[in-house]
């Protein structure tokens, strides 16, 4: 199996030496693992591309390049430049340095770039670690990730749906902020919502007298409801989330053809 590996935390991120180790596992004696991750963090760019300038592209090292670009740039320079002439079988992005659940899917560069292998037809997997005070103080805080991350990969390839829509069939997975040994198991989550969570702007003025705005996140162990990726993160479980591109709200179609006529 060859695998694409990228990130948003940077080709430095010790995260994605983690994502290495799992991919590594998962492509086997006879696989290959390519590494096309950022050149510096992209945190928080989603599914963004550099459609107005060039992404300079540089290798390190055999089967490893930075981009200066998002990681969704990442994945279009590994399939269309780095591979192009042997696609991968699977992408997989990661692993993040903190949770990428709830609404925190919505500014991902993690899921942005499973977003974009999605789209070009390539089976794609987000990880991501929970932090907090289970795990943030262990030697390796990516312990959970580092324990299970191949295992799930795994259940993934051979158990899970992957489908031939037009937008396809993406997952994000999410390790829960303990030790290894205390993840208690794999859980099919929907997307929650954390309540009181939101990203603000914070003003500071700079030594030369300048205002400047930090974007500053909210509590990340605010509970979410029953059955989706925060709740079964906090309660040990590592969540998986099926995702599509596709933001249409089929819900609403027909009523909102019943309220234009």
């Amino acid at each position: 199996m060859r695998i694409l590996i990228t990130n948003d935390d940077g080709i430095n991120a010790p995260g994605l030496k983690v994502l290495t180790d799992i991919a590594t596992e998962v492509a086997g004696p006879d696989g290959e693992v390519w590494t096309v991750a950022p050149a510096f963090e992209q945190s928080g760019v989603g599914h963004c591309i550099s459609y107005t300038r060039p992404t300079m592209i540089a290798q390190l090292e055999e089967r490893r390049f930075a981009a200066e670009g998002s990681p969704a740039d990442c994945v279009i320079a590994g399939l269309y430049d780095v591979l192009q002439d042997t696609p991968p079988d699977l992408i997989l992005s990661g692993v993040n340095r903190g949770n990428n659940a709830a609404e925190n899917t919505l500014y991902s560069g993690t899921i942005g770039a499973c977003i974009e292998g999605a789209l070009q037809g390539v089976r794609s997997i987000a990880l991501s670690q929970f932090y907090g005070p289970g795990n943030a103080n262990l030697d390796n805080p990516f312990e959970a990730a580092t324990d299970h991350g191949a295992s799930t990969v795994k259940a993934l390839l051979n158990d899970a749906l992957w489908d031939n829509a037009d937008y396809k069939l993406f997952y994000n997975v999410n390790f829960p902020p303990v030790p290894g040994k205390d993840v208690k198991g794999m859980a099919a989550t929907t997307q929650g919502f954390r309540l009181n969570t939101r990203f603000r702007a914070e003003a500071q003025t700079s030594p030369t007298g300048r205002k400047f705005l930090w974007v500053k996140g909210g509590p990340q162990h605010e509970p979410t409801a029953p059955g989706t990726d925060a709740a079964a993160n906090l309660d040990g479980y590592i969540s998986i989330t099926p995702m599509r591109a596709d933001l249409t709200d089929y819900d609403m179609v027909t009523t909102l053809e019943d309220a234009l006529t």
